[in-house]
């Protein structure tokens, strides 16, 4: 029997259009719900409502198949999305955090990513429900934000 998920991403400080736009293709390859884009994350549309071409060079279309929504706040989208039964697991290295393998998650969730060089800051995490980390073995000390993501999402959603 398949779960039937609803599923969101905020995007919170990814300073990249090229992450933007590659999460976007990750998104719809599982399904998610709906991006939202906070803090100064690109967005495929600019001011103007023309197409960022950096996002959707590597969107390849998938930032026209998922919803996605600009906010400004991003402490109040999380706790919105909190009063909406959601579980928010930030995706970051932190002493409090948990082996991403281990996570159970139920049918509304909510993954936070942010900045490819400062992380989440410290208020957000303090907002999340848990905070969940890939284990590095190599030489650096993480992966690319939108190659953190695709790992996150299909382990922790099984799929």
């Amino acid at each position: 029997m398949k779960i039937e998920r609803n599923t969101v991403l905020i995007l919170h400080n990814i300073r990249s259009n090229h992450n933007v736009g590659s999460i976007f293709r990750t998104a719809d390859s599982v399904s998610v719900s709906k991006i939202f884009l906070t803090g100064y994350s690109a967005t495929p549309l600019d001011r103007f409502n023309r197409e960022v071409k950096e996002v959707s060079k590597t969107a390849l279309g998938a930032e026209k198949s998922v919803s996605w929504e600009q906010v400004k706040s991003v402490t109040s989208l999380i706790k919105k999305l909190k009063k909406e039964g959601f579980q928010i697991i930030a995706i970051e290295q932190d002493e409090k955090s948990v082996d991403y393998k281990k996570l159970k998650v139920g049918t509304k969730t909510a993954f936070v990513l942010g900045n490819e060089v400062d992380g989440i800051e410290k208020k957000v995490l303090k907002l999340c429900d848990v905070i969940a980390e890939i284990p590095m073995r190599g030489k650096k000390e993480s992966l690319n934000v939108s190659v953190a993501t695709g790992v996150a999402l299909f382990r922790i959603l099984n799929i």
